[in-house]
Protein backbone atom coordinates (compact mmCIF):
# COMPACT_ATOMS: atom_id res chain seq x y z
CA UNK A 1 0.00 0.00 0.00
CA UNK A 2 1.18 3.45 -0.84
CA UNK A 3 0.89 6.28 1.58
CA UNK A 4 1.09 9.74 -0.05
CA UNK A 5 3.81 12.51 1.90
CA UNK A 6 1.68 13.93 4.95
CA UNK A 7 1.02 17.84 4.86
CA UNK A 8 4.19 19.73 6.54
CA UNK A 9 3.38 23.47 7.50
CA UNK A 10 3.11 26.21 4.54
CA UNK A 11 2.27 23.16 2.56
CA UNK A 12 -0.56 23.72 -0.09
CA UNK A 13 -3.52 21.96 -0.23
CA UNK A 14 -6.00 21.63 -3.30
CA UNK A 15 -9.48 21.90 -3.41
CA UNK A 16 -11.44 21.20 -6.69
CA UNK A 17 -15.15 19.88 -7.71
CA UNK A 18 -15.28 16.55 -9.17
CA UNK A 19 -19.03 16.39 -8.50
CA UNK A 20 -21.10 19.50 -7.75
CA UNK A 21 -19.66 23.07 -7.04
CA UNK A 22 -21.06 25.41 -4.64
CA UNK A 23 -23.03 28.36 -5.12
CA UNK A 24 -24.80 28.86 -2.73
CA UNK A 25 -24.21 32.40 -0.74
CA UNK A 26 -24.35 30.69 2.53
CA UNK A 27 -22.74 27.62 1.41
CA UNK A 28 -20.08 30.02 -0.51
CA UNK A 29 -19.58 31.55 2.61
CA UNK A 30 -18.21 28.84 4.61
CA UNK A 31 -16.23 27.77 1.97
CA UNK A 32 -14.32 31.24 2.35
CA UNK A 33 -14.15 30.71 6.03
CA UNK A 34 -12.47 27.19 5.63
CA UNK A 35 -9.79 28.62 3.34
CA UNK A 36 -9.34 31.62 6.12
CA UNK A 37 -9.34 28.44 8.82
CA UNK A 38 -6.48 26.89 7.04
CA UNK A 39 -4.18 29.72 6.30
CA UNK A 40 -4.43 30.45 10.36
CA UNK A 41 -3.02 27.13 10.48
CA UNK A 42 -0.29 27.41 8.24
CA UNK A 43 -1.65 26.13 4.95
CA UNK A 44 -2.17 27.89 1.32
CA UNK A 45 -4.93 26.55 -0.36
CA UNK A 46 -5.12 26.55 -4.56
CA UNK A 47 -8.95 26.15 -5.76
CA UNK A 48 -9.98 25.13 -9.30
CA UNK A 49 -11.92 27.18 -11.43
CA UNK A 50 -14.91 24.57 -10.84
CA UNK A 51 -15.39 25.13 -7.19
CA UNK A 52 -17.55 27.74 -7.29
CA UNK A 53 -19.61 26.72 -10.15
CA UNK A 54 -22.60 24.59 -10.78
CA UNK A 55 -25.22 23.51 -13.36
CA UNK A 56 -27.77 20.69 -12.70
CA UNK A 57 -25.61 19.50 -10.24
CA UNK A 58 -22.27 19.43 -11.95
CA UNK A 59 -19.37 21.71 -11.62
CA UNK A 60 -18.39 21.69 -15.09
CA UNK A 61 -18.17 18.81 -17.76
CA UNK A 62 -16.79 15.14 -16.91
CA UNK A 63 -13.92 16.45 -18.96
CA UNK A 64 -13.00 19.53 -17.70
CA UNK A 65 -13.35 17.79 -13.74
CA UNK A 66 -10.98 14.97 -15.11
CA UNK A 67 -8.42 18.01 -16.25
CA UNK A 68 -8.75 19.76 -12.80
CA UNK A 69 -7.99 16.93 -10.50
CA UNK A 70 -5.30 16.05 -12.67
CA UNK A 71 -3.79 19.90 -12.82
CA UNK A 72 -3.75 19.16 -8.57
CA UNK A 73 -1.66 16.10 -8.95
CA UNK A 74 0.36 17.21 -11.35
CA UNK A 75 1.13 20.51 -9.29
CA UNK A 76 4.45 19.75 -7.19
CA UNK A 77 3.52 22.40 -4.81
CA UNK A 78 -0.15 20.77 -3.71
CA UNK A 79 1.17 18.03 -1.21
CA UNK A 80 -3.06 17.10 -0.02
CA UNK A 81 -6.16 16.76 -2.49
CA UNK A 82 -9.54 17.46 -0.37
CA UNK A 83 -13.07 17.79 -2.85
CA UNK A 84 -14.93 20.23 -1.82
CA UNK A 85 -18.15 18.74 -1.70
CA UNK A 86 -20.74 16.05 -2.98
CA UNK A 87 -23.11 15.46 -5.49
CA UNK A 88 -24.56 12.56 -7.80
CA UNK A 89 -22.80 12.98 -10.94
CA UNK A 90 -18.57 12.17 -10.22
CA UNK A 91 -18.89 8.69 -11.97
CA UNK A 92 -19.03 10.68 -15.01
CA UNK A 93 -15.42 11.98 -14.89
CA UNK A 94 -13.56 8.68 -14.10
CA UNK A 95 -13.83 8.09 -18.43
CA UNK A 96 -12.06 11.18 -18.41
CA UNK A 97 -9.11 10.65 -16.21
CA UNK A 98 -5.53 9.89 -16.86
CA UNK A 99 -5.07 7.59 -13.84
CA UNK A 100 -1.24 7.52 -15.14
CA UNK A 101 -1.16 11.01 -13.46
CA UNK A 102 -2.63 9.68 -9.94
CA UNK A 103 -0.45 6.91 -9.71
CA UNK A 104 2.83 9.03 -10.92
CA UNK A 105 1.76 11.38 -8.25
CA UNK A 106 0.22 9.70 -5.06
CA UNK A 107 -1.31 12.74 -3.43
CA UNK A 108 -3.40 12.20 -0.21
CA UNK A 109 -7.32 12.56 -1.34
CA UNK A 110 -10.32 13.37 0.91
CA UNK A 111 -13.87 13.12 0.82
CA UNK A 112 -17.27 11.83 1.28
CA UNK A 113 -20.38 10.87 -0.17
CA UNK A 114 -20.06 10.99 -4.09
CA UNK A 115 -16.24 11.35 -4.28
CA UNK A 116 -16.25 7.70 -3.11
CA UNK A 117 -16.49 7.15 -7.06
CA UNK A 118 -12.53 8.51 -6.50
CA UNK A 119 -11.66 7.01 -3.52
CA UNK A 120 -12.70 3.74 -3.53
CA UNK A 121 -11.32 3.16 -7.48
CA UNK A 122 -7.97 4.75 -6.66
CA UNK A 123 -7.35 2.40 -3.40
CA UNK A 124 -8.47 -0.57 -5.09
CA UNK A 125 -7.15 0.08 -8.43
CA UNK A 126 -3.77 2.13 -7.52
CA UNK A 127 -2.86 0.38 -4.56
CA UNK A 128 -2.81 4.27 -3.12
CA UNK A 129 -4.40 4.89 0.42
CA UNK A 130 -7.07 7.92 0.24
CA UNK A 131 -8.96 9.44 3.05
CA UNK A 132 -12.70 9.38 3.68
CA UNK A 133 -13.59 12.20 5.46
CA UNK A 134 -15.29 15.66 6.18
CA UNK A 135 -15.13 17.54 2.30
CA UNK A 136 -13.46 20.91 2.42
CA UNK A 137 -16.78 23.21 3.30
CA UNK A 138 -16.76 21.57 6.55
CA UNK A 139 -13.62 23.21 7.71
CA UNK A 140 -15.56 26.46 7.92
CA UNK A 141 -17.31 25.93 10.76
CA UNK A 142 -16.90 27.95 14.12
CA UNK A 143 -15.16 26.39 15.95
CA UNK A 144 -13.78 23.19 14.95
CA UNK A 145 -15.54 20.05 15.82
CA UNK A 146 -12.69 17.44 17.98
CA UNK A 147 -13.57 15.35 14.36
CA UNK A 148 -12.24 18.26 11.97
CA UNK A 149 -9.06 18.55 14.67
CA UNK A 150 -8.63 15.02 14.00
CA UNK A 151 -8.62 14.61 10.64
CA UNK A 152 -6.24 17.63 10.51
CA UNK A 153 -3.75 15.46 12.98
CA UNK A 154 -4.30 12.38 10.86
CA UNK A 155 -3.00 14.55 7.56
CA UNK A 156 -0.13 15.95 9.29
CA UNK A 157 0.95 11.89 9.53
CA UNK A 158 -0.10 11.95 13.39
CA UNK A 159 -2.02 8.92 13.50
CA UNK A 160 -4.17 9.29 16.33
CA UNK A 161 -6.61 6.59 17.91
CA UNK A 162 -9.84 7.98 17.12
CA UNK A 163 -12.83 6.99 19.45
CA UNK A 164 -16.62 7.80 18.70
CA UNK A 165 -18.38 10.85 19.96
CA UNK A 166 -20.64 11.61 22.52
CA UNK A 167 -23.48 13.19 20.49
CA UNK A 168 -24.60 13.57 16.65
CA UNK A 169 -26.48 15.84 14.70
CA UNK A 170 -30.14 15.31 13.58
CA UNK A 171 -30.44 18.01 11.50
CA UNK A 172 -29.03 21.01 10.87
CA UNK A 173 -29.84 24.45 9.02
CA UNK A 174 -27.19 27.12 7.91
CA UNK A 175 -28.03 30.73 8.64
CA UNK A 176 -24.76 32.11 8.49
CA UNK A 177 -22.54 29.92 7.40
CA UNK A 178 -20.28 29.17 9.97
CA UNK A 179 -22.67 27.00 12.34
CA UNK A 180 -20.63 24.08 13.77
CA UNK A 181 -22.40 20.93 14.22
CA UNK A 182 -25.95 20.75 15.78
CA UNK A 183 -25.19 17.67 18.35
CA UNK A 184 -28.48 16.19 19.91
CA UNK A 185 -28.69 12.93 20.21
CA UNK A 186 -26.21 10.20 21.78
CA UNK A 187 -23.84 8.54 19.99
CA UNK A 188 -24.30 4.62 20.52
CA UNK A 189 -22.23 2.10 18.41
CA UNK A 190 -24.10 -0.97 18.52
CA UNK A 191 -23.09 -4.56 17.98
CA UNK A 192 -26.09 -5.93 15.81
CA UNK A 193 -25.19 -9.78 17.12
CA UNK A 194 -24.91 -8.64 21.02
CA UNK A 195 -21.41 -8.82 21.45
CA UNK A 196 -20.36 -7.66 24.43
CA UNK A 197 -17.38 -6.46 23.05
CA UNK A 198 -16.16 -6.69 19.39
CA UNK A 199 -12.28 -6.28 18.64
CA UNK A 200 -11.38 -6.96 14.87
CA UNK A 201 -8.23 -6.17 12.87
CA UNK A 202 -8.02 -5.81 9.14
CA UNK A 203 -7.40 -3.62 6.07
CA UNK A 204 -10.00 -1.37 5.77
CA UNK A 205 -11.92 -0.25 2.53
CA UNK A 206 -15.45 1.06 1.77
CA UNK A 207 -17.26 4.21 1.56
CA UNK A 208 -20.65 5.19 0.33
CA UNK A 209 -22.72 2.36 -0.49
CA UNK A 210 -24.84 3.84 -2.57
CA UNK A 211 -21.77 4.69 -4.86
CA UNK A 212 -20.03 1.28 -4.59
CA UNK A 213 -22.89 -0.73 -6.01
CA UNK A 214 -23.09 1.73 -9.02
CA UNK A 215 -19.00 1.18 -9.57
CA UNK A 216 -20.23 -2.88 -8.97
CA UNK A 217 -19.29 -4.38 -12.42
CA UNK A 218 -18.12 -1.13 -14.43
CA UNK A 219 -14.09 -1.33 -15.69
CA UNK A 220 -13.05 0.75 -12.49
CA UNK A 221 -14.64 -2.30 -10.11
CA UNK A 222 -10.70 -4.14 -9.05
CA UNK A 223 -12.59 -5.05 -5.96
CA UNK A 224 -11.58 -8.79 -6.21
CA UNK A 225 -8.32 -8.14 -7.16
CA UNK A 226 -8.02 -6.21 -4.25
CA UNK A 227 -9.02 -8.44 -1.49
CA UNK A 228 -7.32 -11.07 -2.52
CA UNK A 229 -3.88 -8.98 -3.20
CA UNK A 230 -4.90 -8.28 1.16
CA UNK A 231 -6.58 -11.71 1.89
CA UNK A 232 -4.37 -12.18 4.59
CA UNK A 233 -4.58 -9.56 6.34
CA UNK A 234 -8.38 -10.10 6.17
CA UNK A 235 -10.68 -7.27 5.52
CA UNK A 236 -12.82 -4.84 7.36
CA UNK A 237 -15.30 -3.33 5.39
CA UNK A 238 -16.96 0.13 6.33
CA UNK A 239 -20.52 1.82 4.40
CA UNK A 240 -21.54 5.09 4.69
CA UNK A 241 -25.22 4.63 3.83
CA UNK A 242 -26.94 7.76 2.26
CA UNK A 243 -30.07 7.55 0.50
CA UNK A 244 -31.10 3.48 0.22
CA UNK A 245 -34.18 2.31 1.19
CA UNK A 246 -34.05 -1.08 3.14
CA UNK A 247 -35.15 -2.65 0.39
CA UNK A 248 -32.10 -1.44 -1.74
CA UNK A 249 -29.89 -2.14 1.17
CA UNK A 250 -31.08 -6.18 1.07
CA UNK A 251 -30.36 -5.89 -2.51
CA UNK A 252 -27.22 -4.38 -3.05
CA UNK A 253 -25.62 -6.89 -0.11
CA UNK A 254 -26.93 -9.73 -1.79
CA UNK A 255 -25.25 -8.76 -5.09
CA UNK A 256 -22.05 -8.15 -2.90
CA UNK A 257 -21.96 -10.81 -1.11
CA UNK A 258 -23.29 -13.57 -3.85
CA UNK A 259 -19.66 -11.96 -5.79
CA UNK A 260 -17.91 -12.86 -2.97
CA UNK A 261 -16.84 -9.21 -1.38
CA UNK A 262 -16.91 -10.47 1.77
CA UNK A 263 -15.17 -13.80 1.18
CA UNK A 264 -11.99 -12.24 3.36
CA UNK A 265 -13.66 -9.83 5.76
CA UNK A 266 -13.64 -9.53 9.50
CA UNK A 267 -16.00 -7.53 10.16
CA UNK A 268 -18.63 -4.72 8.79
CA UNK A 269 -18.93 -1.25 9.97
CA UNK A 270 -22.68 1.23 8.97
CA UNK A 271 -22.83 4.34 9.23
CA UNK A 272 -25.63 6.25 11.02
CA UNK A 273 -28.44 6.95 8.56
CA UNK A 274 -30.93 9.93 8.70
CA UNK A 275 -33.94 7.69 8.20
CA UNK A 276 -34.42 4.58 6.06
CA UNK A 277 -37.55 4.40 4.28
CA UNK A 278 -39.40 1.10 3.84
CA UNK A 279 -41.92 -0.33 1.49
CA UNK A 280 -42.37 -2.97 3.63
CA UNK A 281 -41.76 -1.76 7.40
CA UNK A 282 -38.11 -3.15 7.52
CA UNK A 283 -36.14 -1.71 9.71
CA UNK A 284 -32.48 -0.45 9.07
CA UNK A 285 -31.17 -2.87 11.66
CA UNK A 286 -32.86 -5.65 10.18
CA UNK A 287 -32.01 -5.28 6.28
CA UNK A 288 -28.52 -5.46 7.70
CA UNK A 289 -28.75 -8.42 9.96
CA UNK A 290 -31.38 -10.50 7.62
CA UNK A 291 -28.68 -9.76 4.61
CA UNK A 292 -25.58 -10.58 6.48
CA UNK A 293 -25.96 -12.89 9.62
CA UNK A 294 -25.26 -16.06 7.77
CA UNK A 295 -21.30 -14.47 7.30
CA UNK A 296 -21.01 -15.17 11.11
CA UNK A 297 -18.87 -12.00 11.49
CA UNK A 298 -19.02 -9.09 13.74
CA UNK A 299 -21.16 -6.02 12.57
CA UNK A 300 -21.17 -2.45 13.64
CA UNK A 301 -24.23 -0.28 12.74
CA UNK A 302 -24.33 3.56 13.61
CA UNK A 303 -20.98 4.22 14.09
CA UNK A 304 -19.50 8.01 13.46
CA UNK A 305 -18.89 7.49 9.76
CA UNK A 306 -20.34 9.65 6.89
CA UNK A 307 -23.41 11.55 6.14
CA UNK A 308 -24.46 11.90 9.81
CA UNK A 309 -22.28 14.17 11.20
CA UNK A 310 -19.78 14.06 13.08
CA UNK A 311 -17.02 12.11 11.02
CA UNK A 312 -14.14 9.76 12.22
CA UNK A 313 -11.47 9.70 9.58
CA UNK A 314 -10.76 6.60 7.46
CA UNK A 315 -7.87 5.46 5.95
CA UNK A 316 -8.82 3.69 3.18
CA UNK A 317 -6.23 0.63 2.41
CA UNK A 318 -4.78 0.79 5.90
CA UNK A 319 -4.75 -1.66 8.64
CA UNK A 320 -7.15 -0.87 11.44
CA UNK A 321 -8.13 -1.72 15.21
CA UNK A 322 -11.16 -1.42 15.69
CA UNK A 323 -12.95 -2.26 19.16
CA UNK A 324 -16.99 -1.80 20.12
CA UNK A 325 -18.25 -2.14 23.55
CA UNK A 326 -21.21 -0.56 25.31
CA UNK A 327 -22.20 1.77 22.66
CA UNK A 328 -18.85 3.15 22.21
CA UNK A 329 -16.23 2.66 19.57
CA UNK A 330 -12.50 3.64 19.06
CA UNK A 331 -10.11 3.17 15.87
CA UNK A 332 -6.46 3.30 15.47
CA UNK A 333 -5.09 2.69 11.80
CA UNK A 334 -1.28 1.51 11.54
CA UNK A 335 0.18 2.38 7.67
CA UNK A 336 1.54 -1.07 6.94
Amino acid sequence: MIYPEFLKEKDTIGVTAPSDGITDEVKLKRLDNAIKNFNSRGFNIKETPNVRCSVKGRSSTSNKRAEELESLYKDKDVKTIITSGGGDFLLEMLSELDFNIIKDNPKWLQGYSDPTGLLFTITTNLDIATIYADNFKSFGMEPWHQSLENNLEILKGNIIEQKSFSKYEEDKKLITGLEPFNLTKKVYWENLNNEEVINIKGRLIGGCLDIITDLFGTRFDNTKAFLEKYKDDGIIWYFDVCELSSESIIRILWKLKDNGYFKYTKGILFSRVYACNSYYDITYEEAIYESLKDLNIPIIINTDIGHVAPRITIINGAVATITSSKGKGKIKFELV
